[in-house]
């Protein structure tokens, strides 16, 4: 969907499950592992990130695009210097969407200043999420300019207090996570016991990596945010700083490709008995075979809503009348849950 180059996925074609994740790990790792592809040699320091967030998460008016609040930040001025920010809307900083305590604080470590997971946000926000796992709230013990929020879980699962983003960046987060645990899958299986927070949401493998419910949560925010043209735009610039990129903002169905087998049994019950074709369709009509009703989402590849409708149980059609050719997604949810396919249209 963004633009990586030609071939750069080749080693994890025709591969599924944890192989497809050891696969993609050789593409996007720092080792020249000679399958001919631009690897990850260098990575942007935590100083360069200043400078890096500049073109990688600058908004269309050149003010700096915080997930966590709607604040107006100025790049550079606006910059945290150590002082100050008790107050929503002062500085921007760097946050580690899986916290610094998660991999104990390892500065020499990639990951430290890896920027598909380092984000500028709002200091009061970062310091109001500190070290918590990502959740959904029940009830709010604080709530940013933008609806991030700090309380107790609705989710059965978490460890104390949990953080959970707006809604427009739910996927964002969950596609940042899915990178970590490619990346960073030879360590992150030793992290669990780092941090309390941190061991709520993992569960100490190198493969399945995050605990079902936080397995289950990331993909239900994947699937209902889907990829962005900020997205898409940041994976570019990352792409020309450090040489490596995230797979799941470029081939969205690398999540279900290789965590299927593990997601919820009601998610993946949904994804077995639902059938899709022609696909690849030349026409301007499809047909949705299910033993649920569905309601369906199709989606560009920026993640813009092209067609809305319900298909009912059994075998109904879709029309997509002057649909260009081209890759979509198909959301379709029913009471069972979410899942998302891909359309071809040639």
């Amino acid at each position: 969907m963004a633009q990586p180059p030609a071939g750069y996925y080749d080693p994890a074609n025709g591969l599924s499950g944890y192989a497809l994740k050891s696969a993609l790990e050789s593409v996007i790792d720092d080792v020249n592992d000679g399958n001919g592809q631009p690897f990850h040699d260098v990575s942007v320091t935590y100083g360069q990130l200043w400078d890096l967030y500049e073109t990688s998460d600058d908004r269309p008016d050149g003010t700096v695009w915080d997930m966590y609040s709607n604040c107006v930040f100025n790049f550079v001025v606006d910059q945290d210097m150590g002082l100050g920010g008790n107050i929503e809307c002062e500085f921007f900083n760097r946050e580690h969407t899986f916290p610094r305590s998660w991999f104990n604080d390892n500065t020499s470590h990639p990951i430290y200043a890896d920027p598909f997971h380092v984000i500028p946000s709002d200091k009061k926000v970062n310091a109001e999420r500190g070290n918590l796992a990502f959740g959904e709230v029940a009830v709010a013990s604080f709530t940013s300019s933008n609806n991030s929020k700090v309380g107790t879980s609705s989710i059965s699962g978490p460890t104390g207090n949990v953080f959970e983003p707006a809604d427009e960046y739910k996927g964002d987060i969950a596609r940042g996570f899915f990178y970590l645990a490619v990346r960073y899958q030879d360590d992150i299986g030793s992290w669990e016991a780092n941090d309390t927070d941190g061991d709520s949401m993992l569960d100490g493998s190198s493969d399945k990596v995050f605990e079902q419910w936080a397995l289950d949560m990331l993909y239900n925010w994947h699937i209902d945010d889907p990829v962005s043209q900020k997205e898409i735009d940041r994976n570019n610039d990352i792409f020309a700083h450090q040489d490596n990129r995230n797979p799941f903002i470029d081939n969205p169905q690398y999540v279900e490709d290789v965590w299927q087998s593990t997601l919820s049994l009601d998610t993946v019950e949904l994804v077995e008995t639902i059938r899709i074709y022609p696909n690849p369709t030349q026409y301007d009509l499809i047909h949705v075979q299910s033993t649920n009703d569905l309601n369906v989402i199709i989606l560009n590849s920026i993640g813009q809503r092209i067609l809305e409708t319900k298909v009912y149980s059994g075998t109904g059609t879709i029309d997509i009348p002057g649909l260009k050719p081209g890759l979509y997604l198909i959301r379709m949810t029913s009471n069972h849950g979410t899942v998302t396919k891909r359309l071809i249209k040639q």
